[in-house]
């Protein structure tokens, strides 16, 4: 009777890819959900700095990565194009057992499709917005992705319909900030009096979203003074350099303006403010799990909106809005997008007031629909992916 020869024990090696700081988040959560499980597993690919603190080793700095709009990314398709190429050949030389693309897409499905045409198993995690614009891309997606990753429940049906495995996650957002805020202790923390009226102002972590919202919140800013002196606000600053390019913005300004800019620490201004002036983004989702009454400005290069105005079918961009089906939070888009018009939005919602107390039940509502364990709920889902693929896990 010949001797049963056991496989070997080889340990996973994961590749990520994420191209900005939310996917970073999510990232880094679900690297270290798939920890749990195995430890001894390698992470390589690209990511950011949380993704780096829990073990990735990224090929080159994420925020190359990171491009707003149809129109700016032509001044940096050929270096994005020259990092695809590169991380591609890295990859298939590297084999991972999987490779999940992290949100943006216009980069991470097209790695995605050539790895999988290679015969390594693919997951995409956030699902682009086809359900707003465009939904015939699900067909390409079909051919980059062995497993959709979705963070809201009504992304779903699209994928089914096409044809796409898919699976609901929700967000790690809505399971890491608690349903009840501490208001009292990130004021404290952030050494504001608890009877002070404050507004957080919020536009954007990139680069691009500071040159062109930057100095607009900060003339809202000053217009909301001119109504209520005794208003402060708050700035969070995603990192050193666009703290720099803040601190440029306000000197250029020649405004007087009781605002603090703060290392990081945007959910700290979010727990602590009363109402939030805030880009359109991932942030107001975040806006939205602190129960915080906000006001979503937009503005992009004028023929990108022009394109996009053509091609979106759905009447609302911030995310609050698309979950709850109506809007429960202004939106300021383009030239809709001044001072005097976002000021009184946001003046409008501060103090107690029944519509205030109407929009804190509709998020909290949304926070627990969003709450499904995302970070070990994802981490599952590929695993199961590579098994169904036939890698021991």
């Amino acid at each position: 009777m010949s001797a049963v020869t056991a496989t070997p024990y080889r340990p996973l090696c994961i590749a990520l890819v994420a191209g900005e700081a939310s996917g970073d988040t999510l990232g880094a959560g679900l690297i270290r959900a798939l920890k749990e499980v195995h430890p001894d597993t390698e992470f390589i690919g690209i990511g950011g700095p949380r993704m780096q603190a829990e073990g990735l080793v990224s090929q080159v700095p994420m925020e190359r990565l990171s491009v707003m709009g149809l129109v700016e990314v032509l001044g940096r398709l050929r270096e994005l194009l020259r990092i695809r190429r590169d991380l591609v050949a890295y990859l298939k030389q590297r084999q991972p057992d999987v490779v999940i693309g992290i949100d943006a897409p216009d980069f991470t499905l097209g790695v995605e499709q050539r790895l999988r045409e290679a015969g390594i198993p693919t997951v995409h995690y956030v699902s682009p917005s086809v359900w707003a614009w465009r939904e015939k891309r699900v067909l390409g997606i079909c051919q980059s992705t062995d497993l959709m990753l979705t963070l809201f429940p009504f992304e779903e049906e699209v994928y089914r319909k096409h044809g796409v495995a898919v699976r609901c996650v929700g967000h790690t957002l809505a399971d890491d900030i608690p349903l009840v805020p501490d208001r009292s202790a990130a004021r404290e923390t952030l050494g504001l009096a608890d009877d002070a009226s404050v507004i957080a102002l919020m536009p954007g972590s990139r680069n691009g979203e500071l040159r062109k919202l930057g100095l607009l919140f900060l003339q809202t800013a000053a217009w909301c003074l001119q109504q209520r002196p005794e208003l402060q606000f708050i700035l969070p600053c995603a990192n050193p350099e666009r703290r720099q390019q803040m601190e440029a913005i306000l000197a250029d300004s020649g405004l007087n303006l009781p605002v603090t800019l703060l290392d990081g620490q945007g959910h700290e201004a979010l727990a602590a403010c009363d109402a939030v002036l805030i880009a359109s983004g991932t942030a107001t989702l975040e806006a939205m799990l602190f129960k915080r009454p906000m006001v979503v400005a937009y503005r992009m290069a004028s023929l990108t909106f022009k394109i996009l105005k053509r091609l979106v079918k759905v009447g609302h961009v911030a995310l609050p809005n698309l979950l709850a089906g109506r809007e429960v939070a202004p939106e300021f888009l383009q030239d809709d997008a001044t001072p005097e018009a976002m000021g009184q939005a946001l003046l409008a919602r501060l103090g107690a007031t029944p519509e205030r107390e109407q929009t804190e039940a509709v998020f909290m509502e949304l926070h627990q629909m969003l709450r499904r364990d995302a970070d070990r709920s994802a981490a599952a889902a590929v695993l199961e992916l590579l098994q169904r693929k036939g890698r021991p896990v």
